[in-house]
């Protein structure tokens, strides 16, 4: 008997050394198993989960995907890939690359007697050349164009087919009478597009964030993002629990994860690009630089003839979305876009609530009404400048716009962690109605991230859109494409026109189909005679706008 109570003495006392240790073991690793609201703190691995040829597998992560959203993705990346360039010689010779200096264009002649009439295309022959002269042999370039009369203040944009030998061609619908001038702009030469695409998959770190940690007197501040490289270092798992957005931090030295209180970009790395390849991406050079005509640069379009079948150009099977004439924008098919004044505006948005969502180009858009609209007065929420969240009130007229930035990734700083909402959530909590106007824009921020970031963003949103309408089919969803910009090396590598091109071809993908109002920034900022900016000057932020209020009040105007 005294064997045995000696013995159950000896378990007795080896089970509570063990239940001793497992409490201080839970203890002293508490920091990686806190949670937080919407998210969880754990030890993760950096992997991909998609099996896609085209996915990045260094150290990005990305969440999940169902069966359908991958083969839409797999579809998506096939369908927007950009054509490949030769293999160029280490180092890289500027020689060999398209020198716009030395391409041309040359306008196609058009029905017999070399007439153009409203409502024919016009099409021009682009041949693209090396520094030395000599006709390129591939594709790959990217070249904008544009026909326009500055003094009827007219403007469309043309559709540039690449036939991947060296010469493109650029079709334009002719849609007023007069004078028509084409441009035609060497954005990137296709070699530089190769750089960019290395960028994307090499370096989707080149623009950084950080988050600050407190508790107390003490602070931390660690590096944050969807594609943290590896170390020994623990990560806080910030992945949204609705919608499953990854984000990440690692973890500091002597804080939990849950003493995170704000995001902000913390900066660029520099010299990522070597000497030669940075040659790639010279202002007044090879970088968003004119091509010059071999001939006329301007045609007379006369007016349409009743019966006379119209020229059209076998190379294209789309037109532009719209025009401008006499400053004003013309939106072809859908909308049918009205001027509108203060007056009118306000009048249309009566009783409404507007809910903007996105990045600062959508935040331009609030400002503008803040401005324009005397009754909208702004409810001061005490928010930083650019992040907000904003809200405005017009009592008189029983109206409510509000703007808040979307989640990380976003340039903003600093940010209040318990201001970081995803836009899918926001529209989960919207009830909607014939009085709710949704407005999102998201595109500017995901520049230097793999393509498959920005594609489960929209997803995701797109879910939330379509849970919207069918719970409220008279709600009203707006959303903004991206546009062009003002370019230079740095810009070029961050947030280039090349990558904005690439995320609206996405984006129209991902909605096409829905019920929502597509306003198309890119063209109406492309066809406007004034420099490109990533904010626009407020001509075209006016267009915008009543595109958006005609979108509201289709039969209304003023």
């Amino acid at each position: 008997m005294k064997a045995t109570a000696c013995l159950r003495k000896e378990y007795g006392a080896l089970l509570l050394c063990l239940a001793a240790f497992v409490v201080i073991f839970v203890l002293r690793y508490m920091d990686n198993l806190q949670f937080q609201p919407k998210s969880t703190i754990i030890m993760v691995a950096h992997q991909s989960v998609s099996t896609h040829p085209h996915m990045n597998r260094s150290f990005c992560t990305f969440q999940p995907l169902s069966p359908e959203d991958a083969l839409e993705e797999n579809l998506i990346l096939d369908s927007t890939a950009w054509p490949e360039t030769p293999l160029l010689p280490a180092p890289i010779s500027l020689q060999q690359t398209s020198d716009p200096a030395h391409s041309t264009f040359t306008i196609l002649p058009g029905r017999k007697g070399g007439e153009w009439h409203v409502g024919d295309q016009l099409e021009v022959m682009i041949q693209t050349s090396d520094f030395q002269g000599r006709p390129k042999k591939s594709g790959g370039d990217f070249l904008l164009a544009r026909l326009h009369n500055r003094k009827l203040e007219a403007g469309v944009v043309g559709q540039v087919v690449d036939h991947l030998n060296g010469s493109y061609s650029a079709v334009f619908s002719l849609l007023w009478e007069g004078d028509a001038q084409v441009e035609l702009t060497l954005v990137h030469p296709g070699e530089a597009i190769s750089v960019l695409n290395r960028l994307s998959k090499e370096q989707p770190d080149r623009m950084y964030f950080k988050s600050l940690f407190r508790s107390g007197s003490l602070s931390e501040t660690t590096h944050c993002s969807v594609c943290l490289r590896p170390t020994q270092q623990p990560l806080c798992n910030y992945t949204d629990l609705r919608t499953g957005e990854p984000w990440f931090c690692y973890k500091p030295k002597n804080l939990s994860c849950d003493t995170r209180i704000n995001h902000f970009r913390a900066g660029s790395k520099q010299n990522f690009l070597n000497a030669n390849e940075e040659k790639l991406f010279q202002s007044g050079v090879n970088l968003k630089v004119y091509i010059w005509a071999s001939g006329p640069t301007n045609v007379t379009v006369l007016p349409q003839k009743e019966g006379q079948p119209q020229v059209k150009s076998s190379n294209v099977t789309s037109g532009p979305s719209g025009y401008y004439y006499q400053g004003v924008w013309r939106a072809l098919g859908g909308t049918t876009v009205h001027e509108f004044n203060a007056s009118a505006i306000s009048q249309c948005l009566k009783g409404k609530v507007v809910h903007m969502y996105g990045d600062s180009t959508v935040r331009q858009w609030f400002e503008f009404l803040n401005a324009a609209l005397p009754g909208l007065k702004e409810f001061d929420l005490h928010s930083l400048k650019q992040a907000g969240p904003y809200m405005s009130l017009d009592n008189a007229n029983n109206m409510l716009v509000t703007y808040r930035c979307h989640g990380p990734p976003i340039h903003f700083y600093p940010i209040s962690t318990r201001e970081l909402r995803y836009i899918a959530n926001e529209l989960d909590d919207l009830v909607g109605g014939p009085n709710t106007v949704v407005v999102l824009g998201i595109w500017a921020h995901f520049c230097t991230f793999p393509m498959e970031i920005y594609i489960r963003r929209l997803q995701s949103i797109r879910r939330a859109v379509v849970q919207l309408l069918d719970r409220a089919p008279d709600t009203l969803v707006v959303i903004r494409t991206g546009n062009p910009r003002a370019l230079n090396l740095f810009v070029s590598l961050t947030n280039s026109d090349w990558h904005t091109l690439q995320l609206n071809k996405v984006l129209r993908a991902m909605f096409k189909g829905l019920n929502v109002h597509l306003i198309d920034a890119w063209e109406m900022t492309l066809a406007h005679h004034l420099p490109h900016n990533i904010h626009p000057p407020p001509p075209i932020i006016r267009n915008m706008i009543n595109h958006v209020v005609s979108s509201i009040c289709p039969q209304n105007g003023g």
